[in-house]
């Protein structure tokens, strides 16, 4: 699975990126709000960091608008993603942009119809929330499988970006699920290495070290 990072926060993109833990960036407007940039010039420094594709989200809601905004959102760099809103417009718009070349994240996803649609309109990835769902009761877990099952059952291309990630459990489960990406903040993509057993065994072996009275350097 690969890992994308949903942020706008260059420091921490390039601190996960030398780790090789970033395969991709995810941003939207509520990000850039957050980072307090320049849309164009943090997504082209994003760029220039990252190899695999960055989501830069467009913000009309029309879809010649969208089409307008996501050609120069293109032009940043190779590697943009033109992220559009799951819409009648936003589907136009994925359908005109995909056929030009350019990679397409459709967005804001809450169902496997909704999936089935922007695969059928050319999308590069649909971008199902998981926790949005879980806030309002519903099994955001299970939208990933359906949409994996309609998917496969089609041969379809789309690539499955799990979004909305609150937990390590959701990042767990997306896995086995078989989503082909997800992407979540820095701190999620931190806490999957954490485990408390760890800690206690590294309390451990210390403890047991210090009482040796031996040093390595």
């Amino acid at each position: 699975m690969k890992f994308f990072v949903d942020t706008a926060d260059v420091a921490a993109i390039a601190e996960l990126n030398a780790l090789g833990m970033v395969d991709g960036v995810t941003t939207n407007p509520s990000l850039i709000l957050k980072s307090g940039r320049d849309i164009l010039e943090v997504t082209k420094e994003i760029c220039s960091i990252v190899a695999g594709p960055v989501s830069a989200e467009v913000v009309s809601l029309k879809a010649d608008e969208m089409i307008a905004e996501g050609r120069k959102l293109a032009d940043i760099a190779p590697n943009i993603t033109v992220k559009v809103p799951l819409t009648w417009d936003g589907l136009k718009a994925c359908k005109v942009l995909s056929d030009a070349g350019h990679m397409v994240n459709v967005t804001l996803c809450f169902s496997a119809n909704q999936a089935l649609i922007a695969a059928k309109a050319g999308a590069t990835f649909i971008s199902p929330f998981i926790g949005r769902l879980d806030d309002i009761n519903m099994d955001g877990l299970d939208l990933i499988a359906d949409i994996r099952t309609i998917y496969d059952n089609y041969n379809f291309k789309t690539q499955i970006l799990a979004a909305s990630i609150r937990t390590v459990n959701h990042v767990t489960e997306c896995a086995r699920i078989g989503a082909d990406v997800m992407t979540a903040p820095p701190e999620v993509i931190r806490k999957l290495a954490s485990h408390p057993l760890t800690d206690a065994g590294l309390a451990q072996f210390l403890k047991d070290w210090e009482k040796t009275g031996q040093k390595i350097l």
